[in-house]
Order: structure tokens, then sequence, then C-alpha cells
């Protein structure tokens, strides 16, 4: 693999769009810090009027502006070589930073909770505080679970501390984890790596797709028990935190964050579940098509058709997205070339880079797009995925003031979901050849497979997994195994459940972000409405009003703007609907092959 010095400087992120060298973010951090220190001179002071609470909401908004930047810059860069100890002596500051912003502005939010009621209520009714109305009432939603002054400053102090597992497990998994040679389709040794993982799982061969799972799945066996309390240890953090903010479950603390109700979780969960004949259906027609009397776990990722090869290599992929977003306009086609030709996106894999794909928007310059491209058509999905969060965190940038323009995952998910859903069905339109079709759509139905139902099995673990833990069950390699075999023989019946995929929930990086996974699945089937919707109409006006709204409500009432509302099981179920249809679309079709 290619260190990040080898890598053509043009597949490159242009980090002179945020600073213009090192030293201009040094001295971007000395006047970041100097910043967090003004913001202990307002303490004590924001119940005083409407005047000092704005005061104080614009010293802490200035202050957080100046620190996301110096914190994005190093971030990102560490993001591109995890092993270079420049890089993570940066961004291990940019960490201690922000530990002391959130230190030193802990008392801002108990603060504001003590003022009364009825008379922040009043406050708000000054026409200076509009621009922080969502803030406020958010705050003021959150009065049961905001702490005393002291102990919202200890749990601020302990941030750092609690960012231990998920940091081992990032340096570990990305830095010091590597793999054997496993056996590419012609019988010749291969290196085995994350980004290579993906690319053997998807092979024509049985035997490169059980060697590749067995290899790479083995690695994480062989230090299961390290893995397990790094896991352990990032659950009961999160358990003592939602505990000590008097939260039911961290699942509840998790969703109250974006005042999305339990019943959207369970819904999502029941819906999936509901559903599973149709997942039973899809395996016994994957099953049939391959010529297997077993179908394992490994045989799930490879394309169906196996005489279709579709190799995309970064020009096309710029050209498939291009004209797969043409029905969101003009305007959104302009900005799509200005991260082509601007280096947002970080192409190539390299030694020490992080792998899988990330979006980071970074308000005072552009998104950030950090790719680990191989030339599959799955790569070409993966980047119309992160430009769609690309262009929302754009869009909600230019139109939202700094406070208001950070929006939540659960419709970060829908936007790049959408553009997922518009390349899908910009390939169909155009592909008459009936194996390349029956590829595509087969990748359609993966992509349901992957992000609704994979998701929401997910979502499954990590709930299990925090209740076992509240329940005073040891989290333990076979105990957390044994849940995930479980969870695995019922959304995959008909397949075989293979031991060695058991420590599978090792590898999942989002785990240590809790109860995120399942805003995939809810973005997904929210996408896929709002995409068919598009395409019906031809009138994206709803859904890029959507995508400026960054985070100037709730991500239930912004969905709402795009026509989806999620607190009706139907939004699920009808996607989920059309999983089942585009099966029979494709058995059909197979029929005729």
């Amino acid at each position: 693999m290619k260190a990040r010095n080898e890598i053509d400087p043009k597949f490159q992120w242009d980090f002179t769009d945020m600073f213009k060298d090192q030293a201009a973010w040094e001295a971007a951090y000395g006047d970041a810090e100097k910043e967090i220190e003004t913001l202990s001179s307002l303490k004590g002071t924001l119940g005083e009027s409407a005047r000092s609470l704005k005061k104080g909401l614009d010293t802490y908004f200035a202050a957080a502006r100046k620190f996301d930047l110096v914190y994005n810059y190093a971030s990102l860069h560490k993001s591109s070589d995890n092993g270079d100890d420049r890089n993570q002596v940066m961004e291990s500051r940019a960490v201690s930073l922000y530990v002391k912003f959130s230190t030193v502005s802990s008392f801002m939010e108990p603060e504001i909770v003590a003022i009364p009621g009825e008379k922040l209520a009043e406050y708000m009714k000054d026409k200076d505080l509009a621009l922080y109305s969502h803030f406020l009432e958010d705050i003021d939603r959150g009065r049961a679970h905001t702490l005393d002054e002291g102990r919202e400053r200890m749990l601020a102090m302990l941030g750092d501390a609690a960012q231990t597992p998920s940091n081992a497990f990032s340096m570990f998994e990305s830095v010091d984890m590597t793999f054997p040679d496993v056996h590419d389709e012609e019988g010749n040794a291969s290196p085995l790596t994350h980004g290579t993982f993906g690319v053997y799982r998807e092979s024509k061969k049985q035997a490169v797709r059980e060697e590749a799972f067995k290899t790479y799945f083995g690695e994480f066996e062989r230090y299961k028990n390290t893995l397990a309390a790094l896991y352990a240890g990032s659950v009961k953090m999160d358990n003592f935190s939602a505990a000590a903010k008097g939260f039911g479950s961290a699942c509840e603390a998790a969703l109250f964050r974006g005042n999305v109700p339990m019943s959207v979780y369970d819904s999502l969960v029941e819906a999936v579940h509901d559903s599973l004949p149709s997942m039973r259906k899809y395996i016994e027609m994957r099953k049939k098509r391959l010529g297997l009397e077993e179908l394992h776990l490994y045989d799930l990722y490879n394309p169906i058709m196996e005489s279709v090869e579709i190799k995309v290599d970064l020009e096309e992929a710029k050209r498939l997205v291009k004209e797969a977003t043409k029905p969101l306009g003009e305007g959104y086609a302009r900005l799509i070339d200005e991260a082509f030709a601007n280096r947002w996106m970080d192409v190539y894999e390299n030694k020490g880079k992080t792998t899988g794909a990330f979006s980071c928007g970074v308000y005072d310059a552009h998104p950030y797009v950090l790719l680990n491209f191989t030339d599959t058509l799955d790569d070409a999905f993966t980047m119309a995925h992160e430009l769609g969060h690309a262009m929302h965190s754009y869009l909600s940038s230019k139109a939202q003031e700094y406070c208001n323009s950070d929006y939540m995952i659960m419709v970060a998910e829908v936007a790049s979901t959408v553009n997922e859903v518009l390349l899908t069905k910009y390939l169909l339109s155009v592909e008459t050849d009936p194996h390349r079709r029956a590829y595509i759509l087969n990748h359609f139905l993966e992509g349901f497979r992957t992000t609704v139902y994979r998701q929401t099995l997910f979502a499954e673990f990590e709930r299990k997994a925090h209740e076992m833990d509240q329940a005073g069950v040891p989290l333990t390699a076979q105990s957390l195994s044994q849940v995930y075999h479980e969870l695995n023989s019922l959304y995959y019946e008909g397949c075989v459940i293979d031991d060695f995929t058991d420590i599978e929930w090792a590898r999942i990086p989002h785990f240590y972000n809790a109860y995120y996974v399942y805003q995939y699945a809810t973005g997904f089937s929210s996408a896929v409405a709002i995409a068919q919707d598009i395409l019906s109409t031809g009138d994206p006006s709803r859904y890029l009003k959507f995508l400026s709204t960054g985070g100037s409500d709730y991500p239930l009432e912004e969905l709402k703007i795009a026509g989806v509302d999620l607190t009706r099981p139907e939004s699920v179920r009808g996607s989920l609907k059309a999983f089942d249809e585009a099966i029979d679309e494709l058995a059909e079709l197979l029929k005729t092959l």
C-alpha cells in the first residue's frame, strides 16, 4: 500500500482553504484558546437580561466557530494518515482544546436552565434573540436532564477520557492492525486490507470470498478480548452518562438529543421484523441464482450476475454522479463541479488513512469528503452518498448562521441516500442490457439489505449490549458474539451462519457512537420516498429547501418540509414494500436470461 506522500496531490484534500499553512493553524489555535478563556467572564450574567443573554450566546458561538475550524483541520489531517506523529500530536492538542472549551463553557446550559421558564419566555420575545430561538427552546426542553453547574463541569472534564475506547479502537484498527495475504481469483497471493476486503467479498469465486472472510475476521478473533473490553468501556460510559442525566436508558438519551420519540426506533425494528419474509425470499433467489446448496454470509455481497463486471474509474464515477443528480437542478450541478475541481475529495487509500468514507462539513471553508476509491461501481455509489452529505453541509452553511448550520445525523443520512437512489434510477433508465440491468437491480436490493436491514440489525445489537450492561450482564467477547450470532440467524434465516462471522461486531466503528446506525435505516426509507417524489413531479424545490435548513429545527420537523413524516409507520413500511417489489422485478428478469 502506498504511503501518503506517494499519492498524487491532486487526489488529496486542499487544506489551504482552511489555513494557508501550519503556522496559520498555530496562530488560529492561539486565538481560539484566548476566545475560549473569555467565556468564564460570562459566568453569572446570562440571566440578568435578554441583552446579557444575547451577549453570552454571541461570545459562545464565536468561540465555537473558531474552535471548529481549528479542530477540523487537525482531525482531517489525522484521518488522512493516522500513523503520522505530527498529525497525532495536532489532533491530540485539538481534542484537549475541545475539552477546555467544554469545561469552561459548562456553566452556560445550567445557567440558562436556572432562568425561570416564564422569564426565559419573556426574554425570547426580544427580536435580538430570534437567531437563538431554536437553541434556547432546545435547552428549555432539556431542563429535567440538565445537572447543576458542578456536575455538568465534571462531565465535561470527563470528555477527553471518555473518548479512550473509541480512540484506542481507531488506532488499533486503522494503524496497528494488519492482515495476512489472501489469494485472488487467479490464485496469486494478494494483500488483504480494510479496503481490499470489500473487493474480495464481491469476488465471483466463492473460495476467494470465504478465504477473505475467514482471514479478515480471524484477525479480529485473535484480539477479541481486547476489542470486547474496548467496546464494553464505551457502552459503560454511555450508560453512565445517560443515568447521570436522569434518562431511563442510553437509547432514550441518544434519541432525546434530536427530540425523536422512542416509538420511531421501535417502529423501525417492528417494521423490519415484519418484512423478514421478504429477506428470506431474497436469500432464496440469490441461492438459486448462484447455484449453491448452502448460502453463507460471505455469499451475500457478490453480484449475482457472475458474467457482469462493471468497473468504474474515477472519471466515470464523476460523470455518473453528475448525470444522476441532474433532477436536483443546475445549482446543485455547479456545486458538484466545484467539489470535483477544487479538491474537496481525498480519493485513494494510503497507509494509515482512516478506512471507509465520510464527509466533514467545515462552516468557514467547504465540506471535505474522504473516500478509499478502488474503481468499482460501489465506489461510485459511495461518492454519490458522501457528496450528498457535502451538498447538505454546504447549502446549510450558506443559508444558516453558524449557530443553526449543523444538522443532526437523522437528516444527514437522508441527503446522502437520496443521491444513491437517484444514481440507481439513472442507471436503470439508461441501461438496456438485461444482464447489466439485473446487476443494477441487485445493487439496489443490496442497498436495502445493507442500509435498512443490516443497520437495523446493528441497532438491535447495540441496544441489547447496552441493556445487558444495565442489567449487570458482563460484556465479554463470548456474550457479545452470541448476541450477534442470534441476530444474524434471525435476519438472515435461510443462510448458514458460520461461527467465524460472530466476531463482526468487533469491527464496526459506529458502535462507538451509540444509537447512530438506526438513522441509516430511517434515512434510506425517507430517501426512497423523496427521490420517487422528485422523479415523478420533476420538482426538487421542497427537497432543496430541506437541504438548507441545517439545524434550525428538529429532524422530524425538517423532514416534513421534504414531505416525509417518520412518526407514521407507513414511511418505513413503504420503502420495505419497494424492496419486495424490486425482488419480484429481478426474479422475473432472471427468468429471461
